[in-house]
């Protein structure tokens, strides 16, 4: 088995994989609460092979592996009071289209025409379980207070649904600042440990400037590893001619 041409191979798909990572963080840069990816390589023993005085020698394939980081953005100053941020590692909770509840950390947001606290893309906001209710015909302010205590002028609405996990990386993505809590071992808590800021916004935690970099490295490993494997199959060729020309 021609080894050295499999590794080229795996390590082609892994920096694949990192130049689509790059893109991908690139993409939720300018998200509110976008949360960035990380890569980490390994090697992966895949079979022994005999070397010249005899001996077993291991060979190694490399392999990469794919984390959402979920270590808190940069909190910005707003001129709207519907823009809220999140001060730890609370999430919002949210409705989906289908029912399903997802959990986000952008706090963008403005209220719909039935009065209900949503996110950019429409999502109800949840406070005691349920779609946060305003009187779409007041002019009373929306406050929430750094508990997540949610008003409308003197009223209060109810209390937002802030929830932690002990475990995040067992949450599902579900875009750049979105997550579903389907893994039991991400272990969903009331948020204790999060406060809300109104008139704030937390920016992606990753860096265009950062990114950029390392999708130029991964593109100069690609390439690397496309010339050893041009470079193999090349004396591959040469061997089967050599060889077929003795016959």
């Amino acid at each position: 088995m021609e080894v050295s041409l499999y590794q080229a191979a795996a390590a082609m798909n892994a920096t694949a994989q990192w130049q689509e990572m790059v893109a991908e963080n690139l993409t939720a840069a300018p998200i509110s609460g976008g949360r960035k990816h990380e890569i980490s390589f390994a090697d992966v023993q895949a079979g022994m092979n005999p070397s010249s005085s005899g001996a077993q020698v291991s060979n190694f394939i490399p392999t990469a592996h794919i984390a959402t980081d979920f270590e808190q953005g940069e909190l910005h100053a707003s001129s709207n009071p519907m823009d809220f941020a999140l001060e730890g590692p609370g999430f919002f909770t949210v409705k989906l289209p289908n029912g399903q509840k997802a959990f986000t950390r952008g706090g963008e947001f403005e209220l719909n025409a039935k009065g209900q606290l949503v996110t950019t893309r429409g999502y109800p906001v949840l406070g005691n379980g349920a779609p946060l209710q305003f009187n779409p015909n007041s002019t009373d302010p929306v406050t929430i207070s750094a508990s997540g205590d949610v008003s409308q002028g003197q009223h209060h609405v109810g209390k937002l649904d802030l929830v932690e996990f002990d475990h995040p990386e067992f949450l599902t993505t579900l875009g750049a600042d979105s997550f579903r809590s389907d893994n039991p071992l991400a272990k969903m808590t009331t948020a204790t440990n999060t406060r809300v800021r109104q008139g704030f916004l937390e920016a992606a935690n990753s860096s265009p400037t950062t990114e950029m970099s390392g999708m130029v490295t991964a593109m100069r490993m690609f390439e690397a590893n496309q010339k050893v494997m041009q470079m193999q199959s090349d004396r591959m060729n040469r061997t089967i001619t050599e060889l077929g020309g003795t016959s």
